[in-house]
């Protein structure tokens, strides 16, 4: 067996409700609570304004294993696992997906975001 003690990227497995999709890539995720952005007046930087982030996952999966994007417009309060070369594996808990998704045929491919109040890494 290979040693994958320096291992940092590639091989990514990502489950909803323990069911696993076919990752094509692009896999992301956020698990940032605020952002923070400067507040600059006409005379000086005044400091920074506060306001609530979605923490989110995001990838691109294949479109097969007789899945249909209606499966993904029905994921409401679901619980996402991603599991990393690096050995981190990041859940998402109760989340939900948002934006449309466009199948891109050549590739048999789409993109699927979700968002939620929580991603964990551990």
């Amino acid at each position: 067996m290979a040693d994958t003690t320096n291992r940092i990227a590639g091989i990514a497995y990502l489950s909803v409700e323990g069911k696993r999709y076919q990752l094509a890539g692009d896999l992301a995720y956020s698990p940032t609570l605020t952002v923070k952005e400067t507040a600059i007046g006409q005379d000086a930087v005044h400091g920074y304004i506060e306001k609530p982030h979605a923490p989110f996952i995001s990838g691109t999966l294949r479109d097969g294993n007789g899945i249909t994007v209606a499966d993904f417009d029905a994921m409401t309060n679901v619980n996402i696992t991603l599991e990393l070369a690096n050995g981190k594996t990041v859940i998402g808990r109760n989340m939900w997906t948002v934006d449309a998704r466009e199948v891109k045929t050549q590739e048999g491919t789409f993109e699927v975001k979700w968002e939620g109040p929580l991603v964990e890494e551990a």
